[in-house]
């Protein structure tokens, strides 16, 4: 990911010198088993985990990995003989990678990264949606108008639209623990998956000290279902992210100006307009939600690899994986920023409420024509013609009700009708579902 988008925790958690630390740690884990089943000699593996405790992996490890890497044309070859080096421990080095594969030790240390890499998005997405809850509590019985078609439709409560985006988050929530349930296995089968050269008990204890279950069944790999799961659970929730950026987007454009996202002092809206304050940090989320959904497709692409395996999927899943994770991490914080500073006018929220004169109280009226006896299609041209009157002649559709001869409803009866807290009476059903 480029540095702009990047977060300290998964720049972090996806350098190379930390893939080469888990790389380290499952090889270590390994010998432990070995140790255990009486195959290698006894303090092999606790030596090797001191001197990666005593002299951790760094950047300039990394490197000489890389440099090995140009001969050996293979990136795990290149790892072990640096790992000796590094350590200057051949007794180690004889029985490192016993009975392993490649893809034991990558695609064991990528799982354990991508379950880390998902609590940091579960961690930051109970930000977005602590501030989403504070959002609806706040206006609760605020009364805003609700549109359709993007047209003006009937009064609701301007903090249901946050408490939706809430249950929206609270799913994404529910899809992540999924993902990472699902991602959270590890594997050391050996070159075809069949344990001919290392005992599922390696594997066992492994994944046991990785905080990890074992792969059920494997080839050479991990079968690529699993992570076209977690960039699923990734789009998605980047979805809801869009989804919430477009509302307030639209909330922001000036003929509505319901609410807007935080403008700093200092801030600049725009190189040549000095009046400009634009949605660039709600519009850089709908950038991000096209990327997570971009990542998606390789994904499922990397599910159908030829027999035991092949490579096709490596290379992707070099970009995607990091890539998506902090992506969704950068998008998850920004937008907990925005919600906790976002301005709301509610002096607008009034003035949008009645800019069609009335007009959102058509079903109001029309029910209680129903009720008070009239036939529906009779009630309904009569609501019909003086809405229709109204939008033409921009006329209040109420006094245009008052004076028409066929409607029985008037006074007080009919204003009653005209009453936006009217549409809120359910409101507090609604969350209590959610305990608020």
């Amino acid at each position: 990911m480029v540095p702009r988008y990047q977060t300290p925790e998964m720049a972090a958690l996806w350098s190379e010198e930390n893939r080469y630390r888990m790389w380290a740690l499952v090889e270590a884990y390994a010998l432990e088993a070995w140790e255990a089943l009486g195959q290698v000699p006894r303090g092999l593996a606790a030596r090797l985990l001191q001197t990666l405790e005593e002299k951790p992996l760094t950047e300039a490890f990394a490197q000489r990995v890389a440099e090995i890497e140009e001969t050996t044309r293979h990136d795990l070859v290149a790892f072990t003989r640096a790992l000796v080096e590094w350590t200057g421990d051949e007794e180690v080095g004889r029985y490192l990678h016993l009975g392993l594969t490649s893809s034991d030790i990558v695609d064991t240390a990528q799982n354990a990264l991508l379950v880390r890499a998902l609590d940091l998005i579960l961690e930051a997405l109970k930000g977005v949606q602590e501030a989403l809850k504070a959002l609806a509590l706040r206006y609760k019985h605020t009364p805003a108008i609700a549109r359709t078609h993007g047209v003006h439709a009937e009064p609701t409560s301007f903090g249901l639209r946050f408490l939706s985006f809430y249950a929206a988050f609270l799913r994404d929530e529910e899809r992540l623990q999924r993902a990472r349930e699902t991602m959270g296995v590890a594997m050391l089968s050996g070159s075809v998956g069949n344990y001919a050269h290392v005992p599922p008990e390696v594997e066992a204890h492994v994944a046991k000290r990785l905080g990890l279950k074992v792969e059920p069944v494997s080839t050479q790999v991990v079968p690529r279902d699993r992570h076209a799961e977690v960039l699923a659970a990734l789009a998605i929730l980047g979805g809801n992210l869009e989804r919430v950026a477009v509302e307030l987007r639209h909330l922001q454009r000036t003929e509505v100006l319901e609410a807007q996202e935080p403008f700093r002092e200092g801030q600049t809206g725009s190189s040549s307009m000095p009046h400009k304050k634009n949605p660039v940090g709600l519009e850089n989320l709908t950038g991000m939600a096209r990327l997570l959904r971009g990542y998606l497709h390789p994904a499922l692409e990397n599910i159908a690899l030829w027999h035991e395996r092949d490579i096709s999927h490596s290379s992707v899943e070099r970009v995607i994986l990091p890539d998506a994770t902090t992506a969704l991490h950068y998008a998850l914080r920004r937008l907990k920023g925005i919600l906790e500073g976002l301005k709301v006018f509610e002096e607008n929220l009034q003035r949008n409420l009645d800019l069609t004169r009335g007009l959102v109280y058509s079903q109001q009226v029309l029910n209680a024509l129903i009720a008070e006896g009239l036939p529906r299609e009779r009630a309904y041209a009569l609501v019909q013609r003086n809405a229709l009157r109204s939008w033409e002649e921009e006329k209040s559709f109420l006094e245009l009700l008052e004076a028409d001869p066929e409607n029985p409803l008037k006074g007080e009866r009919l204003r009653a009708l005209f009453d936006p807290r009217a549409f809120l009476r359910h409101v507090d059903a609604i969350y209590a579902r959610f305990g608020l």
